[in-house]
């Protein structure tokens, strides 16, 4: 009886034989290579050999963790968020200005709410960690400091990269309170603190409605946008 010779590709079954089985996708296949006489026995058929695409898979996975080296931008974006809890018998400082309330900032530092936002404004443009890492709160040295030690440290970080500030957009989030006595005070000394031109700081306030911890002056919260430049 005359034998053929066949090689076949087919989708990796599960083993479940039946109508409705899953496959794995495309890449994955069967190479089947069976001599067999006519009329075919099935057990004549051998096991069929797998073609894996797990080598792929593995090669796509360590090129996902793999380091990228940092790229020199044109221009960098960042974003910094902070919020604190007002308490009595606490200082309210706002980008370095001592506002008059009747309750501040509870915080390991000074609290300052709006610089602690744009230190992490140019953090995050510069790919760096955040101030909680830089400056942790478990650091007894850091208890009561100054924001403004802070904000500094960013800006040298910022000069080393090569970077200087293009331009600053910060929002205030606050019931009370009412920050537009204040406005133009904190936005020269945070212009100040940035070795900026003022004009290219710019500061907005908003209330929060009286709509949770923020709209019932039980919180303050900051939001800043920072572009930086390429010298």
């Amino acid at each position: 009886m005359a034998t053929t010779s066949s090689c076949y590709t087919s989708p990796l079954h599960t083993g479940v034989y039946s109508k409705q089985q899953s496959v794995l996708p495309s890449s994955a296949s069967l190479l089947t290579c069976a001599t067999r006489r006519s009329p075919i026995s099935l057990r004549s058929i051998p096991r069929p050999v797998v073609v894996a695409a797990a080598a792929n898979a593995v090669e796509v996975e360590k090129q996902a963790v793999a380091p990228t080296p940092s790229k020199v931008l044109p221009f960098r974006v960042g974003h910094g968020f902070d919020l604190h809890r007002l308490e009595p018998g606490y200082p309210l400082i706002i980008g370095g200005i001592n506002i008059p309330h009747d309750r501040g900032c509870e915080a390991h530092s000074d609290g300052d709410v709006l610089l602690h936002c744009v230190v992490d404004a140019i953090l995050g443009a510069l790919g760096l960690p955040d101030i909680g890492q830089i400056f942790p709160d478990s650091d007894p040295k850091w208890k009561g400091a100054a924001s403004s030690v802070f904000i500094k440290e960013a800006v040298r970080l910022m000069d080393e990269a090569g970077y200087e500030l293009g331009n600053l957009d910060a929002t205030l989030i606050l019931q009370r309170p009412k920050v537009s006595p204040h406005k133009e005070a904190i936005r020269a000394n945070l212009s100040l603190l940035l070795g900026a031109d003022p004009s290219v700081v710019n500061l907005k306030a908003k209330t929060h409605e009286k709509v949770d911890s923020l709209g019932e002056n039980r919180s303050i919260a900051a939001h800043t946008v920072v572009l930086l430049m390429k010298k």
